[in-house]
């Protein structure tokens, strides 16, 4: 009787587990460069597909090959049912704050915002410039030349954001050391054009940087390319990059929005999507620096030590890294 009766209780739960899924509807829009980018969307797919392996649920996918795709792919979305629907990165803040404004029965998040006021919205923001400062030591110690590169995607704040970390990182952990510095563009092409990264990182290398790190999406895997074929280092980011080019990539600055992405659907199954905003740094684990099979010969033990002490001295607050964000300027 009594296994019986957990029978019954254990089908129950099912029963109603599976009504719960049947009534919730998931969505996410990707940005351009595609889901797998091996970069920032990427990062966003990885949570997502976790959510869908640990709980059996689909999620409806649009990936934005332009601009105006945005809110069109959203609104259809939403027409189709979705009761959540996720956005990826700061390009699509004003899509999904007129969506949200129409649409106040529906959940919606989004990555790489912090400014917008709907009460159906979730934001997520991170602390880039710690993590970039992680791997600028990282570069500063490892290169032989003293000179290293940065490579951004499009020229916008946020951008500006990590590589000001990276440079404070570097001079603060290398006397005599010096930057060179390139954006890839001023238009959403930015983000997807390796040829144009490639080309900029061996600018980089013909004067002296050995060690390049990137922050450029999808054009970022042209950086990582021609730093091996060069024979140098490049920096990841985002994902983990470290096995892009094994053996050439150094490190890579490791932003969880997996785990932005994956807590937006688990939270919004469970009824629990939260109009807030999140940010997310070292402290919270929100992002990294990246040590695994595919570098740990490059990162030598005393670089390791530096980067885990400065790690500490951020999340303890002895170390301040600048935020670009904060004032728009960078003082290093």
């Amino acid at each position: 009787m009594r296994i019986q009766l957990l029978a019954g209780l254990a089908a129950a739960a099912l029963l109603a587990t599976s009504a719960v899924a049947a009534e919730f509807k998931p969505a996410v829009v990707f940005d351009m460069g595609g889901k797998f980018d091996k970069s920032f969307n990427e990062g966003v797919w990885n949570g997502v597909k976790r959510f869908m392996d640990e709980t059996g649920v689909e999620v409806m996918e649009f990936e934005v090959t332009n601009e105006t795709q945005r809110e069109q792919a959203m609104r259809r979305m939403v027409r189709r049912g979705a009761t959540v629907v996720l956005g990826v990165g700061f390009a699509q803040a004003d899509a999904i704050d007129a969506v949200a404004a129409d649409n106040p029965d529906v959940g919606f998040a989004i990555i790489d915002v912090s400014w917008l006021d709907r009460p159906n919205l979730r934001q997520y923001a991170f602390k880039e410039h710690e993590g970039s400062y992680l791997v600028g030591v990282a570069a500063a110690l490892t290169s032989e030349t003293g000179t290293v590169g940065f490579v951004g995607g499009m020229d916008i704040p946020l951008i500006r954001k990590f590589a000001c970390g990276y440079v404070q990182g570097v001079i603060e952990s290398r006397e005599g050391a010096a930057v060179i510095q390139n954006m890839t563009g001023t238009t959403p092409a930015a983000w997807n054009d390796p040829t144009k990264g490639a080309e900029l990182a061996q600018s980089q290398i013909d004067r002296g940087a050995d060690v390049i790190y990137h922050a450029a999406g999808g054009t970022g895997i042209g950086v990582i390319r021609a730093a091996a074929d060069a024979g140098k280092l490049a920096i990841g980011v985002d994902s983990n990059q470290n096995g892009v080019a094994p053996g050439s990539v150094l490190t890579s600055m490791v932003k969880r929005v997996d785990v932005a992405a994956y807590d937006t659907l688990t939270d919004a199954m469970a009824g629990a999507l939260t109009a807030e905003v999140r940010i997310l740094g070292l402290a919270e684990d929100g992002v990294d620096w990246a040590l695994d099979e595919h570098n740990a010969a490059l990162v030598s033990p005393e670089v390791k030590a530096a980067v885990e002490a400065a790690r500490a001295k951020i999340v303890s607050g002895e170390i301040t890294v600048h935020d670009y964000m904060a004032d728009n300027s960078c003082p290093f």
